[in-house]
């Protein structure tokens, strides 16, 4: 988080570079990555409330149009990129309770969806749409924990399947539980919302080629 100048009010680091470009701020120190496979830009949660007396992305929307025209494209996209840091920053320290991230959730989660509980790590990695050194990570976390434990694939003798223990399944339900009591997040929005943003966001993952539609 930086400061504007001419406000003397702290501005979001998913904003602040559009802020400098519109000359609302100067660039700050550079900052430790702490997500991995993430713009360096966007890495940095901000847990705790900003409290601003005014929107930082709309106003730099509004010095962007005058600037270099529309900007309704860049507004949507750091909305999201801001989100992003909100939903993790939540979601993990809802988990943090559980020793998990929401990555290790997602992927304990994604066993339990298995009727083996078992998965290729492989098959992990393409339902989770992360790169395969990002699952050995998150299975070496999770067995680390005997929450999962690796076993060799029968039907590939050179591959590995990852296994949830039943220690691992108490603990899917118990954070699972927990996270369905703040709807993951994003409890500021109501059902219709929840199933309009879901509907938006699914035609940018059909356009960059995710999955057929």
């Amino acid at each position: 988080m930086r400061s504007d100048p001419a406000q003397n009010h702290p501005v979001p680091v998913a904003t602040s570079a559009l802020a400098s470009a519109a000359r609302l701020t100067r660039p700050g120190p550079a900052r430790r990555p702490v997500c991995v496979g993430r713009p360096a830009l966007y890495r940095v949660p901000v847990r705790k409330p900003l409290d601003l007396p005014f929107d930082p992305i709309e106003r730099a929307a509004s010095i962007w149009e005058r600037r270099f025209g529309d900007s309704r494209a860049m507004a949507a996209v750091t909305s999201i990129m801001r989100a992003q840091q909100i939903l993790i920053a939540g979601l993990d320290a809802a988990l943090r309770p559980f020793n998990l991230t929401f990555s290790r959730y997602e992927a304990l989660v994604l066993l339990t969806f298995s009727s083996t509980g078992a998965l290729p790590l492989s098959k992990i990695g393409e339902r989770l749409q992360v790169h395969a050194t990002s699952v050995t990570n998150v299975i070496d976390r999770l067995e680390a924990a005997g929450l999962v434990q690796r076993e060799p694939n029968p039907r590939d003798g050179r591959g590995t399947l990852a296994v949830i223990t039943e220690q691992g399944r108490q603990v899917a339900d118990a954070a699972t539980r927990e996270l369905h009591r703040t709807d993951f997040g994003l409890q500021a929005l109501d059902r219709d919302e929840l199933q309009r943003l879901f509907t938006i966001l699914r035609r940018l993952r059909v356009d960059a080629g995710d999955f057929e539609d």
